[in-house]
């Protein structure tokens, strides 16, 4: 078993970044190579801006490669709960910016002709307990009333046999969510930046930023120094370089996926027949779906802790023992991949996009941050470049974490409250 993501073992590397150092003067440095900072740089050099982007690892090695690959309409809250606290029009324009979201990934899919087994089959939110279905039903009702008429209710039977599992008790399915391999379409965007003119540089964490009294950046890292008109922050919550203010407001929870060896055809005829994404309905649930190459894709946050190789086995072994209990057709089939990764989640589960001491920045996605990254990577570098366009997060207050300074040291407890609250609800 192998203790790396399968999105990036199963792609070629990226072999375009700059191989010198990093100097000079451009209109932006994006710091951070994942979808957001990706996605900003194809867009800013399409307009003929000059990009550099700086990555402290591998483009996409960090938490857009190691994902469960899902790129889902709708948020990270039940829509009437949300409209309650916020208003209809607000909850409102927060879901279509996610029914947006996944539009703008397909047509960057297809305008740029990146070949990563994009596919829209939609999702199906499954029903956990019976009472979760009672509450599918009114979000049913209240999205197909205001926003979303592409939703569809599904019985417990319609589960059953979509699923080849008897363990749930009903779904909402969003028939507008899509899937892909995330290591080709990380790597594709990264081909296609380079392709309109965008440098990256890899191996370059950035140590400083500072602002000059003409107004420019001067953008210090491993690679080199260089000066540059504005910024762009894409970083989700860096352990290091000059972003504190960024790390008090996101909290990292570690997310945890295992990857089975290819199923045979006849297993494959009974699970998961339309190869939709599913996710379950508990606080501490999980994930699934079949990779491209007929392989089961099993997550979730089978542990509050950090991704470490001796957390990943450990969130493994509860993440196998999980699957099985779903699946036990797949009690006999091994293991080929298990790893770890962290999701930046803010206090509201609400992502976060606009300027800070006059930089820009995108981040705290928690949890839906496949369609969402790419998205607001496209909005922010419109919204650099004084183009008109929509950033539904731009006045969203943002305060610090209380007691949050750099690990969160609270994740235990904020664990055992959610499995407590899966036990009682």
């Amino acid at each position: 078993m192998k203790l790396s993501s399968y999105w990036l073992d199963s792609v070629s590397g990226f072999s375009k970044g700059e191989q010198g150092s990093a100097v000079g003067h451009y209109d932006v440095a994006v710091v951070g190579g994942g979808y957001t900072g990706l996605s900003a740089a194809v867009e800013l050099a399409k307009q003929g801006v000059s990009v550099v982007l700086f990555e402290g690892g591998r483009v996409i090695g960090e938490a857009s490669g190691r994902n469960g690959g899902q790129c889902n309409a709708g948020l990270a809250h039940d829509y009437g709960s949300l409209a309650s606290k916020i208003g209809q029009k607000n909850a409102t324009d927060y879901y279509r910016a996610y029914l947006d979201a996944v539009d703008s990934v397909e047509t960057l899919v297809k305008d740029e002709n990146i070949d990563c087994d994009f596919s829209r089959n939609g999702r199906i939110k499954l029903a956990a307990k019976p009472a979760h279905y009672e509450a599918l039903k009114r979000a049913y009702d209240r999205l197909v009333s205001d926003v979303d008429p592409n939703v569809k209710l599904l019985t417990p039977a319609q589960v059953c046999e979509e699923t080849g599992t008897d363990r749930f008790y009903g779904g909402l399915l969003q028939t507008t969510s899509a899937q892909m391999h995330m290591g080709k379409f990380g790597k594709g965007l990264a081909d296609v930046a380079v392709g309109y003119g965008a440098k990256i540089f890899e191996n370059a964490p950035v140590s400083t930023i500072e602002r000059s009294s003409n107004g420019r950046y001067q953008v210090e890292s491993t690679r080199g120094r260089v000066q540059v008109d504005n910024i762009f922050l894409a970083t989700g919550s860096s352990a290091s370089g000059p972003f504190q203010y960024f790390r008090r407001r996101l909290v990292s929870v570690g997310s945890f996926i295992i990857v089975t060896e290819p199923l045979d055809p006849d297993v494959l005829e009974t699970l998961l027949v339309n190869q939709r994404s599913y996710v379950t309905t508990k606080n501490i649930g999980n994930y699934f779906r079949i990779t491209p190459d007929n392989r089961m894709l099993f997550g979730g946050r089978a542990r509050f802790a950090m991704s470490s190789p001796v957390s990943d086995q450990k969130s493994g072994r509860i993440l196998r023992n999980a699957m099985i209990e779903t699946f036990p057709v797949l009690k006999n089939v091994k293991v080929d991949y298990c790893w770890g990764g962290l999701v930046d989640m803010t206090a509201d589960r609400l992502p976060r996009a606009g300027q800070h001491e006059g930089m820009y920045f995108s981040l705290g996605y928690s949890g839906h941050g496949v369609q969402m990254s790419t998205h607001m990577g496209k909005v922010m570098a419109n919204v650099i470049t004084g183009k008109a366009t929509n950033n539904p997060w731009r006045n969203l207050d943002w305060r610090p974490v209380p007691g949050h300074f750099g690990k969160p040291w609270f994740l235990p407890i904020v664990g055992a409250y959610y499995r407590f609250q899966d036990l009682i609800h």
